[in-house]
């Protein structure tokens, strides 16, 4: 709503014409002649609304914020530009990779093979430290003897990994039944998905986070410039978190057997 001042100049006695501004509602404004008496001298106060367009901004709430430009320059002055890329793009190429062995409407002893075990902090694929076969189609064995000491991290992992398996412990052997491609099955390896992607969108988040940190430390940096440098942090982290949230929906769509 604007508030717009119209002020009335007497001069000779005679009543000048309305002075209009710029920002006059003219469908607002009435004759000099019918216009109450108390503002035929004086101040009128007139309200104009806004319309159309303007007016659904004013319903809406704040406008969609731009698109925000990255300036490469100003960021590797600053900022370690490179790695900022580099760790964000390594949390997309992971999920990916994740999505391909581990979230598979059949799983084979293959996916298994290279599941990532950590075992006192550092990481080891499975088959280095058990030997795995098939029983039948339906059954994936893991023997565990020669380090029988790993099978509380290997049952974690098999957990953590989304394949939607369930292994039963016999002694140092580990049967691993295959799942039927039921729509259970599918919702399951749907929702694991899911916490896949939210586990490396978290990942990207943390190192955004941590490059702001950096830089909100950096006492030579102005304000204007940390301020403009964080904006485009936070763009580049939007811009892997979108491409690995098509990646999900691509895959929710291929477990879900959505067409």
């Amino acid at each position: 709503m604007l508030r717009n001042t119209l002020h009335l100049i007497a001069l000779g006695g005679r009543q000048a014409p309305v002075q209009r501004s710029l920002l006059t509602c003219p469908s607002r404004l009435l004759p000099v002649e019918k216009q109450p008496q108390q503002i035929q001298s004086g101040w009128l106060q007139a309200r104009c609304y806004a319309k159309g367009k303007d007016k659904k901004k004013e319903k809406g709430g704040k406008s969609k914020a731009g698109k925000v430009e990255i300036n490469e320059q100003q960021l590797r002055e600053i900022i370690n530009l490179d790695s900022l890329n580099t760790q964000m793009e390594r949390s997309v190429q992971q999920m990916k990779e994740d999505f391909i062995k581990h979230l598979s409407l059949r799983s084979t002893s293959g996916a298994i093979d290279t599941l990532r075990i950590k075992v006192d902090g550092d990481e080891h694929e499975l088959q280095e430290l058990a030997q795995i076969s098939r029983k039948n189609p339906k059954t994936i064995i893991i023997n565990m003897i020669a380090f029988p000491q790993t099978i509380p991290d290997v049952l974690r992992a098999i957990e953590r990994s989304g394949m939607n398996l369930n292994p039963q412990q016999d002694g140092t052997t580990l049967f691993i039944p295959i799942p039927k491609v039921t729509k259970e099955h599918r919702e399951n390896l749907s929702k694991n998905a899911k916490a896949l992607f939210v586990k490396y969108r978290d990942a990207i988040r943390n190192v955004q986070n941590e490059h702001i940190r950096k830089l909100k430390k950096q006492a030579d940096v102005g304000k204007d410039d940390a301020f403009a440098v964080q904006t485009q942090v936070t763009a580049i982290a939007d811009k892997f978190i979108a491409e690995a949230d098509k990646l999900l929906a691509s895959k929710q769509k291929e477990l879900l057997g959505d067409n």
